[in-house]
């Protein structure tokens, strides 16, 4: 019978991968990467998804119990540490919350549902989450300016889908040149504190959000389901980018936070 391994190590799941695959590449077995996957489904796998390896106890003696150093570069640098797992893992839930109920408070408003009122008290609810991330790195102050930014950006957004609903063009027009100015805004902050989130980075990852989440809310009142369901898949692989982008910036700047030694 196998025996839970010594060590494992985390590797993020690459385009083309599969359970096959991975066992193959790292000499190991499908139950062995089951048993120290508990609750993953490895028959639906996706790019991004950060899952254990095992290393057997001939890999742990040539590597010195260090995989980096078994593993070549061309891995992406598969072993990462538990604080950094815990960190994108941390901020892919809560950018996928993000754009989630960002997508149920539109389909509300745009079809007067009941639930609008609480679903938006929910979405309202997410500046504070992504806040606490930023308040673990930097403190209060920044913790609350952050906060203040993005809950204009909702609230703003907000507007937008409410005068574009009404057919008031000069309105929607007029909060979209707000809601653009918010995402410079919200750049400009972001690169205050991080120089590893490049200003023109975060401008585009913010526009490329902005203009997914628009065209959610055009194609919900024009009743194009499909164009909708589509660009939702597009927003939440955007959301997943940012995220990674975010926690990537993090790493690098306080590595000594997230070091094996």
């Amino acid at each position: 019978m196998y025996q839970y391994p010594l060590k494992v190590f985390s590797y993020r799941i690459q385009s083309g991968d599969n359970y096959l695959m991975l066992a193959e590449r790292f000499n190991t077995t499908y139950d062995a990467i089951m048993q120290v996957n508990p609750g993953v489904n490895l028959y639906n796998l996706f790019v991004g998804q950060i899952i254990n390896i095992p290393l057997s106890r001939q890999q742990m003696t040539v590597s010195g119990n260090h995989p980096t150093s078994y593993y070549p570069y061309s891995y992406h640098h598969p072993c990462i540490t538990k604080a950094e797992v815990d960190l994108r893992n941390l901020l892919r839930k809560l950018w996928v919350q993000h754009v989630e109920w960002t997508r149920m408070t539109i389909i509300s408003m745009v079809d007067n549902l009941k639930d609008v009122d609480l679903v938006t008290k929910r979405l309202l609810r997410n500046p504070s989450d992504l806040g606490t991330v930023f308040n673990a790195y930097y403190g209060s102050a920044i913790y609350h300016k952050f906060v203040d930014l993005f809950t204009e950006h909702l609230v703003i957004a907000a507007q937008l889908v409410k005068a574009a609903k009404a057919g008031d063009t000069k309105t929607a027009e007029s909060e979209e040149k707000r809601w653009y100015a918010n995402a410079d805004e919200i750049a400009i902050f972001l690169n205050s504190i991080n120089p590893y989130w490049p200003k023109e980075d975060l401008r585009h990852m913010l526009y490329t959000h902005l203009r997914l989440t628009k065209s959610e809310a055009v194609f919900r009142l024009r009743k194009d389901y499909t164009s909708d369901i589509a660009n939702y898949e597009t927003i939440e692989e955007q959301a997943l980018e940012m995220a990674d982008a975010f926690a990537d910036g993090i790493v690098k700047q306080f590595p000594s936070m997230f070091s094996s030694y």
